[in-house]
């Protein structure tokens, strides 16, 4: 049995100045932590109950299976937000039919974001 007691998401950018950008300013993820120098220094993000690191370089974009699921409070000024940032929206965001309010956007290498409300009336939010 393995017993973890915290987790990370690691992003290989094809431009890591590029994406630390979209991570910040268009996402407003804040830093947990940075280390090395350089353009392909490592920066950890706060990412809800785990974190986000933008390290290193790879010559490819992450494979198209790979998405983040970000739970936010406020879609719609979530929306708003990346929006005036420039991202990439692929889907403003709506109601699904199964009760959550989904924004889906793109990094600058095509990672998929789903931006997540979940509302007050949600299952999601108390146990029967």
């Amino acid at each position: 049995m393995m017993h973890v007691l915290s987790s990370r998401i690691l992003l290989r950018p094809t431009d890591p100045d590029r994406s630390r950008r979209f991570y910040e300013d268009v996402l407003g993820l804040q830093i947990y932590r940075e280390f090395g120098t350089g353009p392909e220094r490592g920066t950890v993000y706060f990412l809800g109950g785990g974190f986000l690191e933008i390290s290193g370089r790879s010559d490819t974009a992450p494979a198209p299976g790979v998405s983040l699921w970000l739970q936010v409070s406020d879609a719609k000024a979530a929306y708003g937000h990346v929006l005036s940032h420039g991202a990439t929206v692929e889907q403003p965001p709506q109601r699904e039919p199964w009760g959550l309010v989904e924004m889906w956007v793109r990094d600058p290498d095509g990672v998929r974001i789903a931006v997540v409300e979940v509302p007050d009336d949600h299952p999601l939010r108390y146990r029967p």
